[in-house]
């Protein structure tokens, strides 16, 4: 990964919504009634369940809301956990639509846009899902478009959604800097020919998959240093 050049010519920066910009963990913590010996685990099993059950109806050419994969995937691990899913579950989702944004978000993007960057999130999350973080955040003007892949019919990394985005803002791959925590989300948006700035706030080993994310870094506030905008 390329860690001293700047990229340039960036006219928008994209960004995954869940783990990147919001904190999805956040929902398992929050809930006092989880057992604190299960919390990790279900946060874990949930997310794992989660992101397989969508690329697995995108393969199967199954689509639906995130909303509905999310809640899937719930009851998946709360039923492999042993608990109670009509006690936790409606206080799950709620928390869900409401996950707070990490710490630096809120600046970083005040940056970006005063330096005439464009701004967008591009995420597997529903159109409903996704209108709800951003208004519980307070950050319904940080954003030049909030873009769901339920305009697409399918999740990423299918190409066709990091298409779509391109789409919307009128940009060119290379003048688009996509940044996202999730590793298969950084490589795959690199392999289809945008600039990536993987966010990896665990820490994960690089990914086997095709694609070099540009650089990698353990959270936003290093992004507005790496990137150039066009003049």
């Amino acid at each position: 990964m390329n860690q001293v050049a700047r990229l340039q010519g960036i006219r928008a920066c994209v960004f995954d919504a869940y783990g990147t910009l919001f904190d999805f963990a956040s929902a398992v913590q929050n809930c006092d009634a989880v057992p604190e010996d299960k919390r990790s685990a279900l946060t874990s099993l949930w997310r794992e369940k989660q992101l397989s059950y969508t690329w697995l109806r995108s393969l199967q050419n199954l689509y639906v809301p995130f909303s509905e994969v999310t809640s899937d995937a719930l009851d998946f691990a709360l039923d492999t956990l042993s608990l109670e899913a009509a006690k936790l579950k409606p206080r799950l989702m709620e928390l869900y639509f409401e996950l707070p944004p990490f710490p630096e978000v809120r600046d970083v993007l005040e940056g970006l846009r005063s330096s005439g960057f464009q701004t967008a999130i591009l995420s597997n999350g529903s159109t409903s899902m996704l209108g709800s973080l951003v208004s519980h955040a307070g950050l319904n003007g940080a954003f030049d478009a909030v873009l769901s892949v339920d305009a697409v019919g399918v999740f990423k990394p299918h190409p066709s959604v990091y298409q779509y985005a391109l789409d919307v803002l009128g940009a060119p791959a290379n003048a688009v800097s996509f940044q996202s925590a999730n590793g298969w989300d950084a490589y795959a948006a690199s392999a289809f020919g945008m600039h990536v700035v993987w966010c990896n706030r665990k820490k994960q080993k690089r990914e086997r998959l095709p694609g070099a994310p540009d650089f990698e870094v353990e959270t936003l506030a290093e992004l507005p240093a790496l990137i150039e905008p066009i003049p």
